[in-house]
């Protein structure tokens, strides 16, 4: 039997990463978006790639489990380390730390984020002042898809 024809089977997922159409990159923040490949709703995982065209901070968080990233295009650092993840790096970054993303060089960057658990960002305290988690990123893409003509449900696309 082929797996399509599994009557419990989950589709696979194979789209273009990098998409033609500006709708499908979901706004963070001022010249920062996400453009949202994996939403995991059961093992609370979403895999992204995060485009930035700005220099400067862009935050400063902890996450309580593992974050996996690929820079594809560009370069971005943490404040907190003396590494810098240029084009071609593989970063693995195990949880617990407070660090601050940082993007030095205001031409593009892309970076594919595969994001175990939640992010929770801090301000310059070290207090928690807001969080993403694979459900936050979901209302975020419904609410974006919808205001751009796709509509909300343009997010189950992604989400297995």
């Amino acid at each position: 039997m082929a797996a399509s024809a599994l009557p419990f089977g989950i589709p696979d997922l194979v789209i273009k990463a990098i998409p033609e159409d500006e709708r499908l990159w979901v706004p963070q923040a001022p010249n920062v978006w996400f453009r949202p490949l994996f939403l995991n709703t059961v093992a609370g995982e979403w895999i992204n790639l995060l485009r930035v065209r700005r220099a400067g901070v862009l935050s400063r968080h902890r996450h309580p489990a593992p974050v996996h990233g690929y820079v594809i295009k560009g370069s971005w650092r943490y404040l907190e380390h003396d590494w810098t993840a240029v084009e071609g790096t593989y970063v693995f970054e195990p949880p617990g730390e407070i660090h601050t993303l940082t993007v030095d060089n205001a031409d593009e960057m892309i970076t594919l984020f595969h994001v175990c658990g939640a992010l929770i960002y801090f301000d310059e305290n070290h207090k928690a002042v807001g969080y993403d988690d694979v459900h936050r990123k979901i209302e975020m893409c419904q609410k974006h898809y919808e205001e751009v003509g796709l509509g909300a449900d343009y997010v189950k696309n992604f989400i297995r």
